[in-house]
């Protein structure tokens, strides 16, 4: 998949006719690239706009502009076909496991829904299909017959996975799934995502605000801030070579459980919110719009939104 340019502005509307006044841009120049196989991680604080992209390729949100080619497709992101083969491919797994699974459904027919609509199965095999999705995620035949509220949290976001492999897909984007979660339950849920990921070689947009789960889930990381990339690379390049002040302060903010590098790192975040007081004109325009992104020397796929002038 090649997301390019991918704008989502929403109307700021007054005055005595309603008129609109200006525009919150949500997402505002976004490009990727997808390779198959590969989990490409969105960090950023809330109200970035990850959330807003994922919601945009899965056409949960209307567009104001860019293009993404799917498989060699130009595909049209306001007018997606219910039951296209871009539906099928396409798939999410939401943050709130709760409020994303029919209450007053059981597991049978929650996951079998996918199946319904994309597949010509018998009741029996239907059936036989969520047992083997079950499975995938580690849940056993005797859940079928359940309701969401019977389940905990990371039983709930498994379902999720487990709903969202049901048609095989392509591409999973997977919104903040662990962020609800204990931590314990937390590695669980992501180690299932690995294994499925391995399995049927899946590629994910993993969306998240906690750069520790985005390091262990993502190959590729792009920080997010005010609906524009700051900067994109491996994991190499953001967690050991970040160059731009936002990813600085992302890192330096990661906490650290061991008391024996408590006083270095408090020492290493006052350091680089100094850096980030004093350089804000080196990173962001008059108005604190990020700049466009600039390749790195020397790298393959590291970019940073610089200035003209590189500095």
């Amino acid at each position: 998949m090649k997301i390019k340019d991918l704008k989502v502005h929403y109307p700021i509307r007054g005055g005595f006719f309603n008129t609109i006044k200006d525009h919150v841009k949500a997402v505002d120049g976004i490009s990727m690239t997808l390779e198959k196989g590969k989990t490409y991680g969105l960090v950023g604080e809330s109200g970035s706009g990850k959330s807003t992209i994922g919601r945009s390729i899965i056409g949960l949100e209307k567009v104001t502009s860019g293009s993404v080619i799917f498989e060699g497709e130009n595909i049209n992101l306001n007018r997606i076909p219910r039951k296209s083969l871009y539906r099928k491919n396409i798939q999410m797994i939401f943050q709130d496991s709760m409020s994303s699974l029919n209450p007053k459904k059981r597991v049978l027919d929650l996951l079998s829904e996918p199946l319904k609509n994309f597949e010509n199965f018998t009741p029996e095999e239907e059936r036989r299909r969520v047992c083997e999705l079950l499975e995938i995620v580690g849940m056993t035949e005797d859940n079928i017959v359940k309701y969401p509220h019977e389940f905990s949290g990371g039983q709930r976001q498994r379902l999720g996975v487990a709903r969202a492999v049901a048609t095989n897909p392509k591409l999973i984007i997977a919104d903040e799934p662990v962020s609800a979660l204990d931590l314990s339950v937390q590695a669980q849920v992501l180690n299932y995502m690995k294994k499925i990921q391995k399995q049927l070689g899946l590629s994910y947009i993993f969306i998240s605000h906690d750069l520790g789960v985005v390091k262990y889930m993502c190959d590729h990381i792009s920080i997010m801030y005010k609906g524009r990339f700051v900067e994109t690379g491996t994991k190499q390049d953001i967690y050991k070579n970040g160059v731009h002040i936002y990813t600085k302060r992302l890192i330096a903010a990661i906490p650290d459980v061991n008391p024996l590098v408590r006083e270095e790192k408090r020492i290493f975040r006052k350091k680089v919110e100094i850096e980030y007081n004093e350089s804000l004109k080196d990173y962001f325009d008059e108005k604190g719009r990020v700049f466009d992104l600039i390749k790195m020397d020397g790298t393959n796929n590291h970019f940073v939104a610089l200035d003209k002038g590189g500095k």
